[in-house]
């Protein structure tokens, strides 16, 4: 479904992705893992056609990540969320559902739908300037599964969230997964990618550095069995720093 083909992607001198071969299959949830400035958010937005790649080749469900046709199977939830303020929650949906073409009985039945899955009730009808981050979140991922798309791209999904929210959030990628749809996260809580993922795929300085199911890294790298080890072991992480100097005590008197 999500395709990725010696992918390269330069600002100016500076390499952000270098390379990159990347699957997601539909039916398949896979946690893309590295540390700030690794080109994740680079990666994701390319894959959802917002950049181009220098080289190779993004693809969605075989159509140009670029296209109109693989934005209609695509949907993506970028990590601060962004709503009209002026609209009411329902009322953003509905302009969301409008922008994607949907009949209005249908828009009207996803959105029941989707307004019930994320416990969003009471507030729908508020005007969005109203609302916590968390309740942005909930309405930002509602807009983003009200057409039904085949692809869900989610940059760092829980940032901010609640115990509550997050639980939901999490639940819902993994029915989104179970029912087909291929599932692509970038995140940096790794206990969440060790808890969700069917296959992780760590990345430093643009480059792939390995990927599989958690079985499969551990396997690569078989002296760490937990999944921050691993992840420290091949990006450096776990290197010995310089320690601080210590301050130098005043004599007494």
């Amino acid at each position: 479904m999500i395709r990725l083909q010696g992918v390269t992607k330069f600002y100016g001198a500076k390499k952000a992705v270098d390379g990159l071969d990347l699957i997601v299959k539909p039916g398949e949830l896979f946690a893309f893992l590295g540390p700030n400035g690794a080109g994740k958010t680079t990666t994701l937005k390319m894959v959802c056609g917002l950049l181009r790649p220098t080289s190779g080749r993004v693809l969605v469900s075989d159509f140009p990540a670029d296209s109109p046709a693989a934005r209609q199977l695509l949907a993506y939830v970028p990590d601060q969320p962004y709503l009209y303020e002026k609209l009411t929650g329902r009322e953003f949906l509905r302009f969301v559902s409008e922008m994607y073409g949907l009949e209005r009985p249908v828009a009207e039945r996803r959105m029941r739908e989707l307004i019930e899955t994320f416990e969003m009730g009471d507030y729908i009808d508020d005007l969005c300037e109203n609302y916590s981050h968390g309740m942005k979140q909930r309405v930002v991922f509602a807009s983003a599964l009200v057409h039904a798309p085949k692809a869900l791209v989610v940059d760092e999904p829980l940032v901010g969230l609640d115990p509550r929210s997050g639980r939901i959030v999490k639940d819902l990628f993994v029915a989104q997964a179970r029912s087909g749809v291929a599932v692509l996260m970038s995140t940096h809580l790794l206990s969440i990618a060790e808890e969700l993922a069917d296959t992780i795929g760590i990345i430093d300085q643009g480059r792939m550095l390995a990927q599989g199911t958690l079985a499969d890294l551990r396997r690569q790298v078989p002296q760490h069995g937990h999944l921050e080890d691993l992840f420290l072991a091949l990006t450096g992480g776990n290197r010995p720093r310089t320690p601080l100097p210590t301050a130098v005590e005043a004599p007494e008197g």
